[in-house]
């Protein structure tokens, strides 16, 4: 799907230039999203890298691997994040989530459904909802009780495969509509974040960005960016 396929339309471009974020609204934040591969010492690497500078959330997301496994890679990971109050998100599983006591969990749009979520998770847990470009999506997502909504990929990226690719527009108009926050995902550097964060991102989901070199000073330039 793209924009233009969007039920509700195509999105008049001069909106973002007219955009202009409310004061309110936090300023943009860093949601840090792992690797696939988190075994060996990847635990004193994800210690380094959130006490390198603000990180939000963490979303622990790895693939094809028994809910057993993953339980135990991802505990000491849940310590660390909670040592240091970033919030712990569990990627695409309700039930890994609700096994770890996480705080959150995020999901496809094959993943399970919000209200679902709610009902297993309770009322304190966070659940985001990935919405691609479609403003459709992401508006049955805040009534389905998400607590966050995300767009992209708004970049190439080599993390996964994506087949859509918004414009970063559609964070304006989520933004000047709607209080719940909106995530932009895909490809985000400290070199390209500036127009998303401009355009009305609540948070910048950011992945090979930081695991792909030295995570440390990756975290410092996003953090300069973000003020």
């Amino acid at each position: 799907m793209t924009l233009e396929d969007d039920p509700l339309g195509p999105l008049d471009p001069n909106f973002a230039a007219a955009f202009t974020r409310d004061v309110r609204r936090p300023p943009c934040q860093l949601y840090l999203i792992s690797p696939l591969d988190v075994t060996g010492g990847f635990a004193d690497r994800l210690a380094r890298t959130l006490d390198a500078g603000p990180v939000a959330a963490f979303q622990f997301r790895v693939k094809d691997m028994d809910q057993h496994a993953a339980a135990k890679l991802a505990e000491p990971l849940q310590r660390i994040c909670a040592d240091r109050e970033v919030a712990f998100i569990v990627n695409d599983s309700i039930s890994l989530a609700k096994r770890l006591g996480a705080d959150g969990v995020h999901l496809g749009q094959e993943d399970g459904d919000a209200r679902e979520a709610r009902d297993l998770l309770g009322p304190t847990v966070q659940i985001g909802v990935t919405c691609h470009d479609s403003r459709h999506l992401a508006m049955e997502a805040g009534e389905a009780g998400a607590d966050y909504v995300a767009f992209g990929a708004f970049y190439p990226t080599t993390t996964k495969e994506t087949k859509h690719r918004p414009e970063p527009v559609v964070l304006s108009w989520w933004s000047a509509l709607f209080e719940l926050p909106c995530v932009a995902i895909g490809g985000i550097t400290p070199a390209n974040a500036a127009p998303l964060v401009k355009a009305g991102a609540d948070f910048l989901a950011v992945s090979g960005a930081v695991w792909n070199g030295d995570e440390a000073a990756a975290i410092k330039a996003f953090a300069e960016l973000l003020g």
